[in-house]
């Protein structure tokens, strides 16, 4: 496969002031921050569609998402603290700090946290999609007709999986 850089889409010749300062005290989208949380750190909206880069907080035996895959995003996982238990499609790793899974367009995974301490990790989705209304409605979906539920997951290109 020949890799190349993709299409230039800054046309100027002397660049400019355009970037985007995150504090760490910004409160999550999602969630309280030290327990379930979500932290919007490079929306689709902030990075033009090339990316969205969000932190996940979970607290101790939060379980996680059942198996799933994207048509049209791919996923990554950046384990910065705690165990995460990540399905490759195959199997189920216990990620540890440093650890990293890319999930392709297609590719079967879940993550979970099953352990007696709290877990923290970036998730990565490329190209980006708006994940921060999925993040903020999932949670709703509990008294969802079976039709409402799929038109949601259908819209946020959430395919799940019976395992």
């Amino acid at each position: 496969m020949n890799m190349s850089y993709p299409e230039q889409v800054y046309r100027g010749d002397s660049g400019e002031v355009s970037a985007v300062f995150r504090p760490v005290n910004t409160p999550p989208g999602t969630g309280e921050a030290g327990e379930d949380a979500i932290h919007y750190l490079a929306t689709t909206e902030t990075t033009r569609g090339e990316f969205g880069l969000y932190r996940v907080e979970m607290k101790a035996k939060a379980g996680g998402p059942k198996t799933h895959f994207h048509k049209s995003i791919s996923e990554s996982f950046y384990i910065l603290d705690g165990t995460v238990r990540l399905f490759d499609g195959a199997q189920w790793i216990d990620a540890h700090k440093g650890d990293f899974l890319h999930v392709p367009q297609g590719g079967l995974h879940a993550f979970r946290n099953d352990s007696d301490a709290p877990a923290d990790m970036l998730l990565l989705f490329t190209p980006g999609a708006p994940r921060e209304e999925y993040f903020e409605q999932v949670s709703q979906l509990a008294d969802a007709t079976d039709e409402e539920r799929a038109r949601f997951f259908d819209k946020h290109d959430s395919y799940f999986v019976e395992q």
